[in-house]
């Protein structure tokens, strides 16, 4: 009997480490699986963030070189100028893309550099106990926000993809969810776009995934998927704000 569902082969064995729920282990897959299907495990070189997938490399079996937070963009910079032929992609977090990377990340998009970045959005600081993040909803509790986000005090959520989908050298943006199978189809899709953008060296590439958090938002695994599509689809729409390849923005 044929196979129909398989571990990827870049995909190692170890048991993730996360919460049940957690959006991570998802896209950890589903990059996996593009890398076997783009036959690019030998030529890709990931950069994890200071957060809860600060350990990718115990999963992806390929290369990963771990960097300073928030400095992901810089690091892949470095990457692909020195070796242009290698896939570079960084993995990051709300808080490693838009609170202390968000220098380094504006400053690669705006100057076009040939990198892919997949932007993990949960809306809260999930490994140091559920902090409020730049990305958190108005009225979203988090350990320090706990009467709720309120935008005279903490400010607004920062749309930061929808920033750097204004910049120049940003050639593929895009935003989606995993909140239920097909948009995790979605999601697949729209990272293996931004692999082709880089790798048809157009320009700067970023996936944004909006992805649950169980453990922080307090909810089950089901209702948190239930949250991310009532609650974190509203504040922050999916769907491409720029393709410069079909001449597509948002």
């Amino acid at each position: 009997m044929k196979p129909v569902y398989t571990r990827p082969t870049c995909l190692k064995s170890a048991p993730f480490h996360y919460c049940p729920g957690c959006g991570h282990s998802i896209i950890h897959r589903l990059v996996c699986e593009l890398i076997d299907e783009m036959s690019l495990r030998g030529k890709v070189i990931c950069i994890p963030p200071a957060g809860c997938a600060v350990l990718a490399y115990n999963y992806f079996d390929f290369d990963v070189c771990e960097s300073a937070h928030g400095r992901g963009c810089a690091i892949a910079t470095g990457f692909k100028r020195a070796r242009p032929d290698r896939i570079i992609f960084t993995y990051q977090g709300d808080g490693d893309m838009a609170a202390i990377g968000t220098a380094e990340t504006l400053h690669a998009a705006n100057r076009g550099e040939k990198i892919t970045s997949i932007f993990v959005n949960n809306a809260v600081y999930g490994m140091t106990g559920g902090q409020m993040a730049p990305t958190t909803l108005l009225g979203q509790k988090t350990s320090t926000s706990p009467y709720g986000r309120r935008p005279e005090v903490e400010g607004y959520p920062l749309r930061i993809t929808d920033i750097i989908a204004t910049l120049p050298g940003a050639a593929y943006v895009t935003r989606t969810s995993l909140a239920t199978p097909a948009k995790i189809r979605e999601t697949k899709k729209a990272i293996k776009k931004g692999f082709e953008v880089q790798m048809a060296g157009i320009g700067y590439s970023l996936v944004e995934v909006l992805s649950p958090c169980p453990t922080n938002w307090k909810l089950s695994p089901r209702d948190s998927f239930t949250y991310l599509a009532e609650r974190m689809e509203k504040e922050y729409p999916i769907g491409v704000m720029k393709d410069v390849t079909t001449k597509k923005e948002g």
